[in-house]
């Protein structure tokens, strides 16, 4: 464990030293600027790895040591198989690809599309705000075409990877990650040629805006991600000086990028009935289609935030990743 202001460790605490915030245990920022952070995740539980999926960690940005985690099936055709982004969730505060809950998903991912599974880990706020992690969204695709073109390619990923059935998924923070990364590459992902995006998941994105929603204000105040901590991610998140209106937050912010005249890449939208975030995704979904975009939202009754990673057995996560896999071979060359 770690107490760090601006990346130093400190150990000296003054007598008016106090805590101003906290996250799920992981996090602490105190009253002198200074922050606490774990190195145990906030979701212990057994990591379920039994062979069938093989894994590795490779660095893609060297400047700010960012690694990510392979995954692919231990047994693979002779066909190539899709690239399915996973991008951790945590309010853009929290979580690593390193956590148990992220690494059994990324298994299970990787086991039922029969895919290989890339999931990469970006700077955290407070201590990098936004737009730190969007860049490094983006940096890991860009590492991606750098594998694809290389004179000297990793085989462990080239062998199998298709990199023309590229899919970028997120969860919460991470699906506003995917969101922004959609808006970013547009249609066809021209610039990243050879990979090319087919499509995007949004798996309960974590969006923002100062007017509350209607289900926000009203939905149930035990919610597994509560207003007071959605309030306090974006707080620990959101550049300073900046509201929950920024372009990054709100998708139809005031200064926020006209989606209706862009040209996007398919997009799933998956939501919990029971999260808060419900009415944000929707809205999003509704608009996307009304102005002609390729968007289909599933909302899963009942259902909290995250439902599919904290049990990724239950029915509805089973129905999710069959949702999820018709959307990648519809998606598809």
């Amino acid at each position: 464990m770690s107490s760090r202001m601006a990346g130093e460790n400190t150990t000296a605490t003054s007598p008016s030293r106090h805590e101003v915030d906290e996250c799920r245990g992981v996090l602490r920022v105190y009253s002198d600027g200074s922050i606490w952070r774990s190195n145990k995740p906030s979701f212990e539980m057994p990591v379920h790895d039994d062979g069938s999926v093989i894994w590795k960690d490779v660095v893609f940005d060297i400047v700010h040591n960012l690694q990510l985690r392979l995954y692919k099936p231990a047994t693979c055709g002779s066909a190539k198989l899709p690239i399915f982004y996973y991008i951790h969730g945590g309010g853009f505060c929290i979580g690593s690809r390193t956590w148990p809950n992220c690494q059994n998903y990324c298994f299970k991912l990787a086991s039922e599309l029969q895919a290989v599974i890339i999931s990469p880990d970006y700077r955290l706020a407070p201590e990098n705000r936004l737009p730190a992690a969007i860049e490094d969204g983006y940096t890991a695709v860009k590492w991606l075409q750098a594998q694809a073109t290389a004179e000297e390619p990793d085989t462990w990923l080239t062998d199998v990877a298709d990199f023309s059935g590229v899919f970028i998924s997120g969860d919460s923070a991470g699906g506003n990650i995917a969101h922004n990364l959609a808006v970013r590459l547009g249609a066809g992902s021209v610039e990243l040629a050879p990979v090319r995006v087919r499509g995007y998941v949004y798996l309960a994105p974590f969006f923002g805006g100062t007017v509350r929603t209607k289900f926000e204000a009203e939905g149930p105040k035990e919610a597994f991600l509560n207003l007071e901590l959605i309030d306090r991610f974006w707080r620990l998140s959101i550049p300073l000086g900046q509201t929950t209106d920024h372009p990054l937050v709100n998708p139809f912010g005031p200064i926020s990028p006209n989606l209706e005249s862009m040209d996007l890449d398919p997009i799933l939208v998956v939501v919990g009935g029971s999260d808060l975030l419900k009415d944000r995704a929707e809205d999003y979904a509704k608009k996307l289609k009304k102005w002609g975009k390729k968007i289909e939202y599933v909302e899963f009754e009942g259902q909290q935030h995250g439902f599919f990673t904290i049990n990724p057995d239950s029915e509805p996560s089973k129905k999710l990743m069959l949702i999820i896999k018709k959307f990648i071979e519809d998606n598809s060359l």
